[in-house]
């Protein structure tokens, strides 16, 4: 569930990367950093087979670069739901297209991008390189979270 926000476009730097869909930003403006999840697409979760390879995937895309974000959601966890580029590159895209993430999926179907995942899945990049893909979604229902509750 995620509930609607005025649109907010800022610049900023990266501060961390919490897994291969989750990221910490600093506007330019000086404010603190916030808490973003990449809209669009899904990374393995970090304890999931090709969750380290993800999050460290996009902390090389990003690290050093001027991001722009958008923000138009935010999430039930409090995160804004965000769209991301590097240097003019999408990088939602970006992480799908090498296999580190999966499209998004909406009752079921492929959603944003479904093109990326599928020429991932053609060249058998990322986490489609084996035959024993699992989408995070089923990983998160069999398994649980990766942070269980203390």
């Amino acid at each position: 569930m995620s509930w609607p926000l005025h649109a907010e476009v800022y610049f900023g730097v990266l501060t961390h990367v919490s897994d291969g869909d989750t990221i910490w930003v600093a506007p330019e403006d000086g404010m603190a950093a916030k808490k973003l999840r990449l809209l669009g697409l899904d990374a393995p979760e970090i304890c999931q087979t090709g969750g380290v390879a993800s999050r460290d995937a996009l902390q090389q895309a990003l690290t050093g670069k001027r991001l722009r974000v958008s923000v138009n959601f935010q999430d039930q966890y409090g995160r804004g739901l965000a769209r991301v580029s590097a240097e003019g590159q999408d990088v939602g895209a970006l992480m799908v297209l090498s296999g580190q993430a999966w499209s998004s999926r909406w009752h079921g179907r492929l959603t944003t991008y479904a093109k990326e995942e599928k020429q991932a899945r053609a060249a058998h990049l990322g986490v489609f390189a084996g035959p024993t893909a699992e989408w995070p979604g089923d990983f998160r229902k069999r398994y649980g979270s990766c942070y269980p509750a203390k």
